[in-house]
């Protein structure tokens, strides 16, 4: 059960960053914007660089070895091959970071929202929590002035019934006297 709360909690949080999720690519949407962002964010990775390293080895040790001649020592071919990739890799470099640069503060801004909220959320729930806090001393405050209410009419419950009590030893003692002195003729 708690699950199903977790993800409604996230799906709460994720509001703020669904008005985003539609970001463009600075490469475009189709097929290749995606294979060009994604061949930019492979220029960065130790696999490319051990790649292009062999690679460099092996056309230096082929052409030094003598296997081949097609690039001879000052390597011209070479340097054009860098020259082009240079060319092409840091345009598609520049928009990879451009792209995450976008998401970054469209995920900063959607988080300064989800934090404003929760801003107000915990300001709302302290008046709240005020405003009860209040309500709780005025209850208190009444219950106060009942409890002494109540104790002063306990207080003079005790004397009534004292006072009863009073009054009904003396009708007693009436009735006795009265009793006595109305059963004392009738025997004589």
């Amino acid at each position: 059960m708690s699950t199903g709360q977790d993800l409604a909690d996230a799906a709460k949080a994720r509001r703020f960053h669904l008005p985003h999720a539609p970001l463009e690519s600075a490469f475009g949407s189709d097929w290749f914007g995606r294979k060009a962002e994604d061949f930019a964010r492979f220029f960065g990775t130790p696999t490319f660089l051990i790649g292009q390293t062999i690679l460099v080895a092996v056309w230096i040790l082929v052409n030094v070895i003598g296997w081949t001649q097609f690039d001879v020592y000052p390597f011209i071919l070479l340097n054009l091959a860098f020259s082009t990739q240079a060319a092409y890799a840091a345009p598609l470099i520049l928009l990879a970071q451009t792209r995450q640069a976008d998401r970054d503060k469209a995920n900063s801004i959607a988080d300064a929202q989800h934090r404003e909220e929760l801003h107000q959320i915990t300001d709302a729930r302290r008046t709240q929590l005020q405003q009860q806090t209040t309500m709780l001393i005025e209850m208190m405050g009444q219950n106060t002035a009942l409890t002494e209410r109540v104790e002063t009419l306990l207080t003079q419950n005790t004397e009534l019934t004292e006072t009863i009590k009073t009054l009904v030893e003396r009708i007693d003692a009436v009735t006795a006297a009265v009793h006595t002195c109305v059963a004392q003729p009738s025997r004589g």
